[in-house]
């Protein structure tokens, strides 16, 4: 979007500056994982390697089907049958929830992603929303933020009197992931953040937040 990221026109503008060329952008603005692949195949396509292109697809298609199956196995033995319900932030005052991709990812992992949906805009949230949800896992992921200046507004939480009364919170189940690197931003490295996600849901070895 324009907000956090630089517009396809200002692009343009400063390369004709710089260089007084008439650039060809080839604009990328995936809202799921589909829209991703199909954006390494247009950028293959321009670049003239359509062969390249899709062996890069169909290794991070594999990658995400090993997270899956590994992830499935644990919701039988640690989950007992049960898949853990997860809460991630895109936004921590006022709350906002992940959408777009984030949903999926979190489905690759095999977590129940409570709010957002696959393709749409990250929605706001209420505190009531989010205390009645009662997330098993709460993952925070301030969308352009890095891991340190998501855990500066941790507080932001603790003022509310709802934070401390999440399942999540209680049993120190939240974990503070840097949004800017690795969910926010859409491209190949969805595929290492659906292996981190696992990794936190599963594990829970990550960076705490109390």
């Amino acid at each position: 979007c324009e907000v956090c990221a630089v517009s396809e026109r200002d692009v343009t503008e400063a390369v004709k500056q710089l260089t007084g060329l008439e650039p060809r952008i080839v604009s990328l603005a995936p809202y799921r994982l589909q829209d991703v692949w199909e954006d390494l195949y247009r950028v293959g396509k321009a670049l003239g390697r359509i062969e390249q292109a899709e062996e890069l697809i169909n290794g991070y298609k594999k990658r995400l089907e090993r997270v899956q199956s590994s992830s499935a196995q644990l919701v039988e033995t640690v989950g007992q049958g049960k898949k853990p319900r997860v809460a991630i932030l895109e936004w921590l005052d006022p709350l906002m929830a992940a959408g777009n991709w984030t949903p999926e990812l979190v489905a690759y992992a095999n977590g129940e992603s409570l709010f957002g949906e696959v393709g749409t805009h990250s929605p706001w949230l209420t505190w009531e929303e989010l205390q009645a949800a009662d997330p098993d896992v709460v993952i925070l992921s301030p969308c352009g933020f890095t891991l340190e200046r998501t855990l500066q507004d941790v507080p932001l939480l603790q003022t509310h009197s709802e934070w401390r009364s999440l399942r999540a919170v209680q049993q120190g189940r939240v974990y503070a992931i840097d949004g800017n690197y690795y969910l926010n931003r859409s491209g190949p490295r969805l595929v290492e953040s659906t292996e981190l996600l696992s990794h936190v849901i599963w594990n829970g070895n990550s960076t705490g937040v109390d």
